[in-house]
């Protein structure tokens, strides 16, 4: 694999501005051959014909839409926030709200299924916001306070029965409840993943 290939996958996957030196100490490069490899790549991207182009601010590199494109982004972000929530998403979202801050891992332990398009659709709605843990070395998620007003409570421990359901197994198993209240057959703890992840 060339360093160029190396970036541009963790530019791709990544939700936030890239450093050099984290890039660096990622793919065990050297800063200069980083630097040297992002550019090529912005080269290469940031061209009319292209979609999604390759910006830089300062010394840290981030995926973007074209700039072009702009009209095209703010309709389809703009229909994302307004869109009804699916029973994953709420899923999700209450796995946040009690259990948060709350690593993608820890979420996608409780949930059985991979998170990552729930947790950009959430991001894109401004219900969920990503902080980095330096204790945990990883994104932890927590609720908005948008969405708390939404609610009207101040904190989260006044949402109800919080202490109670402030604990893996028991959120688990109020969920798996939900569920099957929703459902006309019981569905398993782990929602199916032919419905949005």
């Amino acid at each position: 694999m060339t360093t160029k290939q190396l970036i541009e996958s963790l530019l791709f996957i990544s939700g936030r501005p890239m450093s050099e030196s984290k890039l660096a100490e990622i793919t065990q490069k050297d800063v200069k051959e980083v630097r040297g490899a992002a550019e090529e790549l912005m080269s290469g991207w940031n061209v009319p014909e292209r979609g999604v182009h390759i910006i830089k601010t300062g010394s840290s590199y981030q995926m973007a839409t074209n700039p072009e494109l702009a009209y095209l982004v703010k309709d389809f972000v703009k229909a994302e926030q307004s869109g009804e929530l699916s029973r994953p998403s709420l899923e999700t979202l209450t796995i946040i709200a009690y259990r948060g801050p709350i690593t993608k891992a820890e979420l996608e332990q409780i949930r059985g299924v991979n998170c990552s398009l729930i947790l950009r659709n959430l991001l894109i709605k401004g219900l969920v916001e990503a902080h980095e843990d330096q204790e945990k070395m990883a994104t932890v998620y927590t609720i908005t306070f948008d969405l708390l007003k939404f609610l009207g409570i101040n904190r989260v421990e006044e949402l109800p029965e919080y202490q109670k359901l402030n604990s893996d197994e028991n959120l688990r198993k109020l969920l798996e409840q939900k569920i099957e209240q929703a459902s006309d057959e019981p569905v398993p703890p782990a929602v199916s993943q032919a419905e949005e992840k």
